[in-house]
């Protein structure tokens, strides 16, 4: 987690992130009086690697420090920060563009992992409970816990959230990762949920590396599974192990597909369960993975709407009316027409214009 928080190359952490993995090492040879080997000791050594999957941790945590330096720029710094914006909204134009295909996409994403399946009815049947208990959880946690969670801070209904970001979490369904679902999470609390900007694009790509609540409560369940299958029982030390270990191992877990599946290896090593029978949790990632993925984005849009209203409270704001935005209606005194709206790390030494002439600036 902390290598990832410093990417040593910014380009491969576009692509490529930081994992631990071990290896086992030949130590010594135990051997009877007559000299023939009877045993030979192996260890487990760790050693770091670069695997296949985005580090939006450690980009997200360039951009803040990067954004801190723009900001201290001053008008130096304003060009660059002028077409940062400018791609961003070029890029959530693809993605609209994108969404008009997604339903057929998501279709035969879905009917592909189907056919993939040699017996669906004998896996379904030997995996049943396992994949009951699991969409059970999340959906105990993503429909009741978490709206409860939404409505006793805010006071406004939580479904009416969730309707506004159906199609992203459709698209999470759709493609088991949180990190494809970012760009459409963004535009889909922003535009339908009143969001701000600056709420959602720190928060949301924090959550989709961080929030992983999802694949803490499938690992859980993981773990109890593979012990009961080989009928092993566990205390009560050992359940917490397993809910520490899952919570601490989710927060590094990828926010691609099969992300959590590479970290339960950790915590059945953590409680000495046979890591063997992963290959059973494989077999049906395809599905329990999707929900998953549905439970991460919707905690990580619950956390950007926990924000927003607490914002607005902070700031003295009414119900409804939205967070302060970085927009003019109508060019002010000394403003030429057409020129370029302005942005939060851009300090301006100018007077502001008279008041309606366009809506007040948030500072950050």
């Amino acid at each position: 987690l902390h290598r990832n928080i410093f990417p040593s190359n910014l380009v491969s952490a576009t692509f490529r992130s930081y994992a631990t993995r071990y290896r086992e090492l030949k130590r010594k040879n135990i051997t009877n009086e007559s000299g023939v080997i009877n045993e030979t000791l192996t260890e487990k050594v760790p050693w770091g690697d670069e695997v296949e999957g985005m580090n939006i941790l450690g980009l997200v945590v360039f951009a803040i420090v990067f954004g801190i330096a723009l900001r201290k720029l001053g008008p130096e710094g304003e060009n660059l920060i002028k077409f940062f914006n400018s791609f961003n909204e070029a890029t959530m134009v693809l993605v609209s563009w994108i969404m008009w295909y997604a339903p057929l996409g998501i279709m035969f994403l879905v009917a592909g992992k189907i056919v993939e399946m040699e017996d669906v009815v004998v896996l379904f049947t030997s995996l049943g409970k396992y994949i009951c208990c699991c969409i059970l959880g999340h959906f105990i946690h993503g429909f009741i816990f978490l709206p409860a969670i939404y409505f006793v801070f805010t006071r406004r209904n939580p479904y009416r959230f969730l309707w506004g970001i159906f199609t992203a979490l459709a698209t999470a369904f759709g493609t088991s990762s949180s990190s494809a679902t970012l760009p459409l999470m963004m535009k889909c609390v922003e535009e339908n949920n009143g969001v701000s900007k600056h709420i959602s694009r720190f928060i949301l790509p924090i959550g989709a590396t961080v929030n992983m609540d999802g694949a803490a409560l499938f690992q859980c369940v993981a773990a109890v599974f593979i012990a009961q299958l080989n009928n092993i029982p566990l205390n009560f030390i050992q359940v917490i192990t397993i809910l520490v270990t899952a919570t601490a191992s989710s927060v590094g877990a990828a926010g691609i597909p099969a992300g959590g599946v590479l970290t339960l290896a950790i915590i059945l090593e953590a409680v000495g369960l046979p890591t063997n029978d992963i290959s059973l949790i494989l077999a049906v990632d395809w599905l329990v993975d999707r929900t998953c993925t549905v439970l991460n984005v919707e905690g990580d849009a619950f956390g950007a709407g926990l924000l927003q209203v607490y914002t607005e409270k902070t700031m003295g704001k009414a119900d409804g009316e939205e967070l302060m935005e970085i927009k003019t209606d109508a060019p002010g005194p000394g403003k030429a027409v057409g020129e370029e709206e302005g942005s939060p790390l851009i300090k301006r030494d100018s007077p502001l214009p008279a008041v309606g002439s366009f809506e007040k600036e948030s500072v950050m």
